[in-house]
């Protein structure tokens, strides 16, 4: 099966063409082209909306083609087309849906729907067979989410941020810092070079028994910690404050996992999504699951962020078990499904 997958959830234009046979847990990556638009959005500090939607628009269709031109395959050999529908930005997600639509619809192939989460989740796939059922968390700068997968195809989501999530986290207090947008790498290198233990943030998990996190009071804290201190005249070490910043969500992302395992008593980690990029966090949850004799899978490098081929790997198993959209087809900013079943 040629999978021809799309996404366009947010601020980067995705297109891959992934070979799989069908029944068999393996996958050949013929293309994976992204269109980054992080220059355009980087002098705002984050990504607006309206130029993202216009931006997906100029970059799809050639992208497409180009994906199809590398991965030497015609549109007629397509077999089904693969598009993230939720959640994310409407006016992203509707350029992908609606180009996806009308290649399926033209060429006659079947169109399936991708849950943008599951689609981070997929990005271990890639790498053979995975054991079910198994815990996933999925941190990005939209989504902070741990999940409970009964197969590849039937997620619980148990646990979730309540406001920001740890990427918007790192953006918002990273920007306020004056690093350069996105500012998870920066910080990522500052932290490797700074004290974990010169502050004592707050935890950002909640404290009622649930897997929830809560990251805007940490978010506030070092804010106004920075205010404070530019109103005084005062310079603080921003490698300190990355390190510190850093240990206390590894800390915690550690507290609600042991406490979800603890629970399910399952014996398998999937991470993903673009923050899993962090090598603290890596390596933070590498330790945890060694001192558990916890199965640990994480995505490449590459394969964190945003990106065609996590969609196709999602839609293999979705088709094979009889998942198929039709023209109705459309896009949802946010559902149910970010909260309860995916």
């Amino acid at each position: 099966m040629l999978y021809l997958a799309i996404e366009s959830s947010c601020d980067e234009t995705a297109v891959a063409v992934v070979e799989s046979p069908r029944g068999k847990d393996e996958f050949t990556v013929l293309s994976n082209e992204i269109n980054s638009q992080t220059d355009i959005h980087a002098e705002f500090g984050g990504v607006v909306p309206e130029i993202a939607s216009r931006a997906h628009i100029e970059a799809i269709a050639p992208l497409a083609y180009k994906a199809l031109s590398d991965a030497h395959v015609t549109a007629e050999q397509i077999d089904a087309v693969a598009v993230t529908t939720e959640p994310g930005l409407i006016g992203a997600l509707l350029v992908g849906v609606n180009f996806a639509k009308g290649f399926a619809l033209s060429y006659g192939k079947p169109l399936i729907s991708v849950n943008h989460i599951k689609g981070h989740v997929a990005a271990n796939y890639i790498n053979g067979r995975i054991n079910t059922p198994f815990i996933a968390f999925v941190a990005s700068g939209g989504h902070t989410s741990v999940i409970k997968a009964n197969s590849y195809t039937d997620f619980e989501t148990v646990g979730r941020t309540v406001d920001d999530a740890i990427g918007e986290a790192f953006d918002k207090i990273g920007r306020r810092m004056g690093l350069n947008y996105p500012c998870g790498a920066e910080m990522d290198a500052l932290a490797a070079k700074g004290d974990p233990d010169a502050y004592r943030f707050p935890a950002v998990y909640m404290k009622d028994g649930s897997f929830n996190f809560s990251l805007s009071g940490l978010k506030t804290h070092i804010v106004n910690m920075l205010n404070t201190a530019e109103m005084k005249g005062e310079k603080l070490c921003r490698e300190d404050i990355c390190a510190s910043l850093t240990r206390v969500i590894c800390e915690s992302v550690a507290h609600q996992l042991d406490l979800c395992f603890k629970k399910y008593r399952y014996k398998t980690l999937l991470a993903a999504g673009g923050v899993l990029a962090n090598s603290h966090l890596r390596l933070a949850l590498t330790r945890f699951c060694k001192e558990r004799d916890i199965e640990f899978h994480v995505p490449p490098l590459s394969l964190c962020g945003d990106n065609g081929v996590m969609i196709a790997a999602a839609a293999k198993y979705e088709f094979e078990a009889g998942s198929a959209s039709d023209m109705s087809l459309d896009g949802k900013p946010s559902s149910k499904d970010d909260w309860t079943r995916l």
